[in-house]
Parts: structure tokens; sequence; C-alpha cells
């Protein structure tokens, strides 16, 4: 069988619906040769629930699909799994609740090529069903992805959901994710911060944009806020982890927490308060800045798995 040049990687855990579409997404993309490409789908359930649905999706696509049953739980180590797997020269990942248009893979390959880029990060599309409206413009926007409006080369980075990455930049080529965020998310800014800090050039795409369609126990402020604070826990935990530990951007860092906590929070209880539309908006702001303080073992949130409330 000849060497793909590109793996296409979809991690998923007891979404059959989601990854239903997400694959066959990538079986229309336009402009790229399906001798190229190879499709990696990582089941990360304890029970291979989802070795059916991929076998019978195999059957309809134009390139190999290769189903990897990885039952040990944890972000880090589905997307290990499938990089063990892959033999692609560059790593395309999509998650299992995203649908990518049919010139996705081109525009992000043209990119890479462009710009010699390590990693090409797009934009993401939240999309909410229409039977959701209280908070829609908020929950749509909280799982967007939003970046430059022309394509260029970054100074930072985004989530591995929607990139495409040169393995060979890559500081192992087979388990470049760290396992000590498997439970709490976080996995690829560790990854991308490392690759950053050996000189990998980051590019942005808006025309490899992709739609993502939550999953619905995750569409309410009782999910969406207790992510932000984990979002905001991120560049605290990183100085922290950092080798020596960063103390000074730690300072600051939690200095910006106080003060955004303290200042978006009291503005959001007013908001509530007047039932303002935008209050949402607010309180997401005031939940990563007390992130960005709490952010050490006992105020680690899992969210691997997490159920939210309605």
């Amino acid at each position: 069988m000849a060497r793909p040049r590109v793996s296409l990687v979809i991690p998923t855990q007891r979404r059959l619906d989601g990854l239903a579409v997400a694959v066959r997404s990538t079986f229309r993309q336009e402009g790229v040769d399906p001798a190229e490409l190879e499709l990696v789908v990582v089941d990360n359930d304890q029970s291979p629930s989802a070795k059916a649905a991929v076998e019978a999706l195999a059957a309809q696509a134009p390139f190999p699909v290769i189903y990897v049953h990885e039952p040990e739980p944890g972000v880090a180590n589905a997307r290990n799994a499938a990089l063990e797997q892959a033999r692609g020269d560059f790593i395309a990942f999509l998650d299992d609740d995203e649908e990518a248009p049919e010139g996705w893979l081109r525009a992000l390959l043209d990119a890479q090529q462009r710009f010699k880029a390590d990693v090409v990060f797009g934009p993401v599309r939240g999309r909410a069903p229409d039977d959701v409206q209280r908070h829609r413009s908020y929950l749509e926007r909280f799982f967007s992805r939003e970046g430059p409006e022309a394509a260029g080369v970054l100074d930072h980075y985004y989530g591995c959901g929607d990139s495409l990455i040169r393995r060979a930049a890559l500081p192992d080529p087979k388990r470049p994710f760290s396992p000590i965020r498997n439970h709490i998310g976080g996995e690829d800014d560790l990854l991308f911060g490392q690759m950053q800090a050996a000189g990998a050039v980051f590019a942005w795409e808006p025309a490899a944009w992709v739609w993502e369609d939550p999953v619905p126990s995750r569409l309410s402020l009782r999910y969406t806020i207790a992510r932000a604070f984990a979002y905001g826990q991120g560049p605290s935990a990183a100085c922290a982890a950092a080798s020596p530990p960063d103390r000074v951007g730690l300072a600051k860092w939690m200095t910006q927490g106080v003060v955004q906590a303290g200042v978006f929070g009291l503005l959001a209880g007013v908001k509530w308060l007047v039932r303002a539309p935008d209050f949402a908006f607010t309180l997401d702001r005031a939940a990563r800045g007390l992130g960005k303080t709490l952010w050490w073992g006992p105020f680690k949130i899992r969210f691997y798995g997490l159920r939210a409330g309605a």
C-alpha cells in the first residue's frame, strides 16, 4: 500500500451521529488526490462501540479508513493512539462534532505551502440547533473559533480541532500529546507551546473553516462557564509547568485574573439583575479570570466524558 501524504484523524467517544457527519465530510474533499489520503478514527470508549459504524462508513470511502480502539480514557491517549497508526507526513485533525466543507483540506495544504508552516489553523463556526434560543448567540460564539480576516503567519496558536500539522515538526512523531492533560483538556496547548518554544511556524487560513455542532448536553451555561474557567487556568498552569517554572509569568496571570474576575464578576451580577441580553458573555469573562487565579490541583475540572445539565 502506498504511503499517504496526509492522515486525517478523528478521535471519538460515543458520538455516532456526529462521527458519521464528520467522516462523510472527509470523503467529499475536493482538490486533493484520494490516493494521498487516509483516515484514522480513534474510538476512545471502553468497549469498541464505534467499530461497526466506522466499518460501514469505510465501505463508502475513497481512501483507506483505519479504525483504532483506545480503551484507556483521555484526550491525549486518543490523539497519541491515532498518531501511532497514522502514516502521513501531515496530520489533519477534525473533531467528531465538526463538519468540513469540500475545500477545507485543500485550503489547509495550500496555506502550509505558502507560509512554510509547521501547523495551520482554521476557523470554527459554532452551530446550535433551532430549538436552542436561550443564550443562543453566546453559545454559538463559545463553540466558534475566530481569527484574522486574512491568511498569514501567527505569533500564537489555537486548539487541535481543525488543524494541519507537519509531522516532522512534532517533538515526538508518535506520542506528542502529554497524558497529564487527559481529563481536563489542553493537551494541544502544551504541545503547541512546546513547539513554539522550539521555533515552530504557525499559520492561519480563514478559508479552511469547519462547522461545529456541539452535543446537546454542552449547550448550557453550566457546561460553558465551567469550561471557560478551565480555559482561564491554561496560561497560569503553563507557567507553573514550565522548566524551570515561570514564576514571573504566573504572578502576572494570577494578578490579571483577580482583576478580571472582580470587575467582570460584579458587572455580570448587575447584568443578571437587569436581564441584559449579553449577561452570559460577561459571566464567561469573569470565569476565565477566576481560572487564571485558581489554577492548581483542587480546582482542576475533569471534562472528558462530562455531561452538562440543561
